[in-house]
């Protein structure tokens, strides 16, 4: 009884400790509790709100939650969404399959090749995969696609005709036993092979992978709108990443803000003069360090070469001896800059110094530029051959003096961008001419006015391709002549029009 009572005094007490209306004070440890499960709600909810505002405006939301620069910064953030082009729908088709591409040789036969490969995923109602790029051949260059091109953008603008992934879904690699097809396509091939021949084995192999990708298709007997296509990937899919894109535009202000200039390609570089087995101009020691890079590299199958008869047949890359007689003959201007649009020329300034006594105002990247500048570019020969194509697209003249792929895009671009100058070099007429000048044969005057006179209609002035169906080799390259995108009429009559006419800067 005694118990029950003290029992029953200890409740009131404890009813009487809280009066109405009083809140017991909470412990330390709640007050933590609650603030952290707070922050933890509040932190989710504005992650969630960011990553939807990025589905619909990433530029607006940035501008924003950067308040703090100013209410200026958010405007231009507004006007840079509204700017933006919207993406062109995509494309609603039943995919045949999955191609899977290693491009091979340097950035422009590459480049060419992308074109190619887009254009015959198309053709094929295919998935493309982002192409591989060589990193085995003399340059070693271990850059890959993004490293060089816009990947997003490239995936994006061309969502309209194909669809384009990143990487092969996970149950087509070879990490889950999948072996794909892989076999080089046929070159210089037409729509009837790939419809034909190529088509079918995806019947049977949902992913095939071209191991080789240089000339796979045709230059001519291709549907309108599959060459508008190659072109469209060309001059617009392929754009250089910004990094790029800024130093080559910036190269390009500095020397524009001096005056004209020539952009000469001296593809007088080591790796061409051993593959092609030209060593005009050359020491004994030199033309055996040459032989033995040839037969250094298996896949160069041209081993035994007699030089001079190469050269005699318009197959090598002029000199830089050669060079100079032949800008001195076009009558450039001594004080006109050159940029030299290559990597290292073989026999470097010893080779150099004639072209450099007639016109000393000769540049190249290295010195245009800080070498900070260059240092994430340096032993990626892709990525500073992107600098050079950007500045020759740009040049007030573009002189290769060899008609390899870099020659051949940069002259096709040009034309593209309006006939731009464009120097086509007639090797094999221009040896001949510089040995009957050597020889005494031919005075200055006439040396000068016979190459001048060979010259006068080879300065990209608009033209038709020569096509030879049955010597593709022979045919005028597409890239280099793309005329299907100049105009809107598939016979492109008016190509040919008396206003469409090309000068010699003088």
């Amino acid at each position: 009884m005694r118990i029950e009572m003290e029992v029953r005094s200890e409740s009131v007490q404890l009813r009487c400790d809280k009066l109405p209306g009083q809140v017991i004070p909470k412990t330390r440890l709640q007050v933590w509790f609650i603030r952290i499960c707070s922050s933890i709600v509040i932190w989710t909810c504005l992650v969630q709100i960011v990553t939807v505002g990025e589905l619909w405006h990433p530029h607006l939301l940035s501008g924003l939650l950067n308040h703090s620069d100013g209410s200026s910064k958010v405007f231009k953030e507004k006007k840079a969404v509204q700017l933006l082009p919207p993406l062109p729908p995509a494309r609603n088709y039943t995919s045949n399959g999955f191609l899977k591409v290693s491009c091979n040789g340097g950035l422009n036969q590459m480049r060419a090749a992308i074109c190619d490969m887009v254009t015959v995923a198309r053709m094929l109602n295919l998935t493309l995969v982002v192409p591989e790029l060589d990193k085995t051949s003399f340059w070693a260059d271990p850059s890959d696609f993004e490293d060089i091109f816009d990947v997003r953008h490239f995936i994006d603008s061309l969502r309209d005709e194909i669809r384009i992934i990143k990487r092969l879904p996970k149950r087509f690699t070879r990490k889950y036993g999948y072996q794909p097809l892989e076999m080089p396509p046929v070159s210089w091939s037409s729509e009837k092979y790939y419809m034909e021949q190529i088509l079918p084995l995806f019947g049977k192999h949902k992913v095939i992978h071209f191991n080789r990708t240089d000339t796979r298709l045709a230059n001519n007997m291709i549907p309108l709108d599959l060459q508008k296509l190659r072109c469209r990937v060309n001059f617009q899919a392929l754009r250089f990443t910004p990094q790029i894109e800024a130093l080559g535009q910036k190269l390009v202000h500095i020397l524009k803000d001096r005056g004209p200039f020539i952009a000469l390609h001296l593809r007088y570089e080591m790796d061409m003069l051993a593959f092609s087995g030209c060593t005009h101009g050359c020491t004994e020691q030199e033309a055996e360090e040459l032989k033995q890079l040839r037969y250094a590299f298996p896949w160069w199958r041209e081993k035994d070469i007699v030089s001079e008869e190469r050269r005699m047949q318009g197959l090598c890359p002029l000199t830089p001896e050669e060079t100079d007689l032949v800008l001195r003959a076009l009558d450039f201007d001594k004080d006109i800059q050159i940029y030299i649009a290559s990597g290292e020329i073989y026999g470097s300034e010893r080779r150099l110094a004639a072209l450099r006594a007639s016109f000393p105002r000769i540049v190249k990247k290295e010195k245009l530029l800080d070498p900070d500048d260059l240092r994430q570019f340096q032993n990626h020969s892709s990525q500073m051959a992107a600098l050079d194509f950007i500045v020759s697209v740009a040049s007030s003249v573009f002189i290769p003096t060899y008609d390899g792929n870099m020659a051949k895009l940069v002259e096709g671009h040009r034309r593209y961008l309006g006939f731009r100058k464009t120097v086509q070099l007639d090797r094999r007429k221009l040896v001949e001419l510089i040995d009957l000048h050597h020889n005494g044969s031919l005075s200055w005057d006439q040396f000068s006015f016979s190459l001048r006179s060979t010259h006068e209609k080879r300065m990209g002035q608009p033209a038709f391709r020569k096509v030879d169906i049955d010597k593709p080799k022979e045919e005028d390259y597409f890239y280099a002549n793309p005329y299907e995108c100049f105009c809107d009429r598939p016979s492109c009559d008016d190509l040919l029009v008396a206003g469409n006419r090309t000068e010699v800067l003088q």
